[in-house]
């Protein structure tokens, strides 16, 4: 096995083929957004879902028992279940542009696109609880989709995020194994630290290429701040309050079934990353996309895919944690909450 290493972005955009769109709301009274993964055409799809309370759409369909194989588009939106509205936008542009499953043998026109989405729950995060994303977020989302850099941190699906006691949002990485490229992008909204006791990033130990080399260690101090916030954030959780949510792609030939194994593995990269996991308050999700750009992997070269693209995950989550900003919205009612980097220089008081 070659050594893994990032993709020329060190995102899921390293796929070719694949592009990211996001549509961020943060405008007074609202903090929530959408996240659109739009693959070439034919890309094979599948999805594994593990949380206790998830928010999703079209994932049956993914099941290797099911017909339909292909997928158009993955949406990921804040919003619960008002925002996967956002994802009827994203199935007009993609109708409007061609994409979809045939429904008539005589008039190729009539087609179905089919894109699946998942949740998270943000609402009232920025004061108003009824401001979720749209149609024409998801629509808008769907436009704006491009190739090479992804915007990280308090953007799209991760714009109204929190993990723990501390502002979340969307990561992203990538990495090239045996000559296949596989990426991740993650919406970090976790009940779960992203902080070990110390206050460090657990996902910082899954680097490749030194690529969080220059992330400082928690202090004690910031560690102390920081698990106090954790308890009070625990403390107001209900049930669907959390949740995990994103994508793998590889440029690998997958068949459905090996795509829904790669979704399973891939989740090994939230355990990495993340504790506790999959709880009942988490509607932890990953879906998968493969574009077959390369050929089918060996028995032995998927093994490796499939944990590449676990730790891709792990990757994504702290690419996510490090961008994320502090939000202060406590004037409307919204949330009040550091970013990791900004709990470094929280003193304990006293």
């Amino acid at each position: 096995m070659d050594t893994p290493l990032p993709g020329r972005h060190n995102a899921i955009t390293d796929v070719a083929g694949v592009r990211v769109g996001h549509v961020t709301r943060d405008e007074p009274g609202w903090l929530t957004g959408v996240t659109v993964v739009v693959p070439p055409p034919g890309t094979v799809g599948g999805v594994d879902v593990r949380g206790g309370a998830p928010g999703t759409r079209e994932t049956d369909l993914l099941d290797p028992l099911r017909l339909v194989d292909r997928v158009d588009a993955i949406v990921l939106a804040g919003g619960s279940a008002f925002g996967l509205a956002s994802a009827d936008g994203v199935m007009q542009e993609a109708y409007a542009d061609g994409h979809g499953w045939p429904v008539s043998a005589e008039d190729e026109s009539e087609v179905v696109p089919i894109v699946p989405a998942a949740v998270i729950l943000d609402l009232g995060r920025g004061g108003e609880f009824t401001h979720t994303p749209t149609a024409e977020d998801g629509a808008r989302a769907w436009r704006e989709a491009v190739a090479g850099p992804v915007a990280q941190g308090s953007v799209g699906a991760g714009t109204g995020a929190r993990s723990g006691g501390l502002k979340g949002g969307v990561g992203t990485a990538s990495a090239v194994v045996n000559g296949v490229t596989v990426g991740a992008i993650v919406v970090v909204n976790a009940m779960g630290s992203p902080c070990a006791p110390d206050g460090s990033l657990y996902a910082v130990r899954s680097g490749l290429a030194a690529e969080f080399a220059a992330v400082p260690d928690a202090n004690p101090a910031a560690a102390q701040a920081y698990w106090s916030a954790l308890a009070a954030a625990e403390a107001e959780l209900r049930a669907g309050m959390a949740t995990t949510i994103g994508v793998v792609a590889t440029d690998a030939t997958l068949t459905k079934v090996q795509c829904r194994k790669l979704a399973e593995v891939s989740h090994d990269g939230l355990a990495r990353a993340l504790s506790p996991v999959h709880t009942a308050y988490d509607g932890d999700t990953i879906f998968t996309l493969a574009t077959g750009g390369k050929e089918a992997p060996t028995d032995l070269d998927l093994v490796h895919l499939q944990a590449a693209s676990a730790d891709c995950v792990t990757r994504a989550i702290g690419h996510a944690m490090l961008a994320a900003t502090s939000m202060d919205r406590t004037a409307d009612g919204g949330i009040c909450l550091s970013s990791w980097a900004d709990s470094l220089t929280t003193k304990v008081p006293g």
